[in-house]
């Protein structure tokens, strides 16, 4: 099954591939003329938005600190000037997307994709996109820009620009309205919300031609004109005129009222609401998919079979059934066991719990999550005290109180994803696992990459450099204004016209070796990185999976079997054992198996040469409770590398 594209950008493509959705998307020019008709803000709307932004970047915005600190900005003075002007100045009020583009830019000094302006009707809907995609590689560390999709895709005749240059799929630009590529890319990434170097410019691209209209200005221009080096080498120009596209009133969920405190990038996600339901994509040839979520395939990369997991999303509603679905796609019989590749690039986040629960799949040792901090503020410890009781917030509340005391600017940390959740399968898989990112992998995805890595479950390997650096997850002002609806002097309201802002609200604190670094502003750094390259980019990703492979080429696998067995009032299991190092690495071979019933040791048996065979422990009687049996693989350096838990006796 070749690569697909995945998220916003494989939707938009469908768009622009539908006959019904090309017969209907507007002209930029149409759509904005009619929204400054239509869609007028009143002086009182205004000031609502703006006394409500301000009051959530000065109480509730967790990294506003950092923020000012890093980027040397001051949103809240920026939004007192706005108020001001508003309430106290009569002069004619600027347009409505004046007002919109003000309010963008001060949200956008924060970059902080977890912070944002919601624009309302008709942008809110909307999303403005030219049908091409523009992908990057390097050529001998050169960077190029290759068109790696177009609407037609080949289905469709397309015309010749001039000499015979076609524009299509491999080409590559040179040019954008006059622009070096690589310089229009950077001016773009500057407008979006890309926390460091390495985001803002993987966002310019991501965004260059795909701009969700609620949470980012229209384009200036209304056409764009591409300078190209065709394939039979002319260097040509090609026009594409920015269109709109309307989401139906039957898949509208373009703002995060179905996001509930989540931790995920809105921009990323948008669009993949919009047409998931229309568009269905087509998992045949996998070993197992879960719509929306994820896919699963046999890769053979030189000779070495690895299962390969896509995971563009963890936008999941069940943490639980979640897990449970994953744990059954990799231990399927025909699902590879020797090596996997875990590419969650572009994945925007999701469901934090789910995430964090995904780890404790791959590796012996106990997971320690993630943790989270409020920042310290009257409001936070009224929200924390009030809010329902099944969102779990009163664990903050002492630290927050006692910062008056203490001058503490953030409260203490807890996790989100509790030890049933993230602990209460343990390891099922038992090759080695690479981790697959780059700079747009965001939010609860950031999350997840920190839990990899600090809880050293395998490497990362990286197309882009550091994580996006979502450290964080959002609150909606809709979640404040139910957090404090018992409160009948609570200053939340809801926003005018279908506006909505979201804040950051706590942010993630690393554990491990990297125990209180945040993530936000720097993301999580890979092991290896890898430059893309054509064949990368065009042929289903040969070299990066090829890069994958030779880490898991140097890293050892291990297989580890338990099963339970019955007798007359006693229990017991079958316990087997194999390892396979690599040839420099002998001492990472199993060296013992240690077996332990409701946490006491009931045997251990040594292996003989990496290998424990088919074993049976008497673990005895087990009363009217099942036995709890959990059996450990050590190496010859003490180092435990396998793990598996069962039950035996009544359920």
């Amino acid at each position: 099954m070749a690569e697909v594209e995945v998220g916003k950008r494989l939707e938009l493509l469908e768009i622009a591939n539908s006959p019904k959705a090309r017969a209907s998307a507007k002209d930029l020019s149409d759509f904005l003329y009619s929204a400054e008709r239509n869609a007028r803000l009143s002086r009182p709307d205004r000031l609502r938005i703006v006394e409500q932004a301000l009051l959530l970047m000065e109480m509730n915005y967790v990294h506003l600190p950092m923020k000012r600190a890093i980027h040397a900005i001051d949103p809240i003075q920026q939004l007192k000037m706005l108020r001001f002007q508003l309430a106290e100045w009569n002069d004619e009020l600027e347009s409505t997307i004046g007002f919109h583009r003000r309010m963008l830019s001060i949200f956008g000094s924060t970059r902080d994709l977890h912070t944002l302006y919601l624009l309302p009707e008709p942008y809110r809907d909307c999303t403005a996109y030219l049908p091409f995609l523009i992908e990057l590689c390097f050529e001998r560390g050169v960077p190029r820009f290759i068109v790696t999709r177009t609407a037609s895709n080949g289905d469709e005749p397309t015309a010749d620009d001039s000499g015979g240059a076609r524009f299509e799929r491999g080409v590559e630009v040179l040019g954008w309205n006059g622009v070096p590529i690589g310089r229009a890319i950077e001016i773009n990434g500057e407008l979006q919300s890309g926390s460091n170097a390495d985001a803002r410019f993987a966002r310019g691209l991501d965004n260059l031609t795909i701009r969700p209209l609620n949470s980012s200005l229209p384009p200036d221009e209304h056409w764009v004109d591409v300078l190209y080096c065709a394939k039979n080498g002319v260097v040509a120009s090609h026009r594409e005129y920015w269109l709109v596209h309307k989401t139906s009133d039957a898949d509208e969920s373009s703002t995060p009222h179905t996001r509930k405190r989540a931790a995920m990038d809105l921009q990323r996600t948008r669009i993949l609401e919009v047409k998931k339901k229309l568009y269905p994509r087509d998992d045949s040839g996998t070993l197992g998919s879960i719509k929306d979520i994820l896919y699963a395939l046999k890769k053979t990369v030189n000779g070495q079979a690895l299962g390969y997991i896509r995971l563009f999303s963890f936008d999941v509603d069940d943490a639980s059934r979640f897990l449970k679905a994953f744990t059954r796609l990799i231990t399927k019989p025909d699902f590879p066991q020797d090596g996997l590749i875990l590419d969650v690039r572009g994945n925007p986040g999701g469901n934090i719990r789910a995430a964090e629960s995904l780890l404790q799949l791959f590796t012996p040792n106990r997971i320690e999550p993630e943790l989270f901090e409020f920042i310290n503020t009257p409001l936070n410890f009224q929200i924390c005290k009030s809010a329902p009781a099944h969102w779990d917030l009163k664990r903050w509340l002492p630290s927050i109180g006692e910062s008056v005391l203490t001058g503490a600017t953030y409260s203490a940390g807890f996790p989100l994803t509790l030890e049933p959740l993230c602990n209460g399968i343990g390891q099922v898989y038992y090759g080695p696992v690479v981790l697959i990112t780059d700079a747009l992998s965001y939010s609860a995805t950031d999350i997840f990459a920190a839990g990899f890595q600090d809880n050293e479950v395998g490497l990362v390997l990286s197309t882009g450099g550091n994580t996006g650096a979502g450290g964080a997850n959002f609150w909606s002002l809709d979640d404040l204004v139910r957090a404090q609806k018992k409160d009948r002097k609570s200053p939340f309201q809801t926003l005018p016209k279908g506006a909505e802002l979201i804040v950051a609200m706590r942010r993630s604190i690393r554990v491990g070796v990297r125990a209180g670094s945040p993530l936000e502003e720097f993301g999580v750094a890979p092991d290896v990185l890898h430059l893309m390259t054509n064949r990368d980019i065009l042929e289903d990703n040969v070299d990066l999976l090829a890069a994958a492979a030779g880490i898991i080429r140097q890293r050892p696998s291990f297989k580890l079997s338990v099963t339970p067995v019955k007798g007359k009032g006693t229990g017991g299991i079958i316990v087997s054992a194999a390892s396979k190092p690599p040839s420099s690495k002998a001492a990472r071979a199993i060296s013992r198996v240690d077996v332990y019933a409701n946490n006491r040791p009931v045997r251990s048996i040594d292996a003989h040469r990496g290998a424990v065979p088919s074993t049976q422990v008497a673990i005895g009687k087990t009363g009217k409770k099942p036995a709890l049996v959990e059996v450990h693989a050590w190496d010859h350096a003490g180092r435990l590398v396998a793990y598996r838990r069962t039950t035996i006796g009544r359920s």
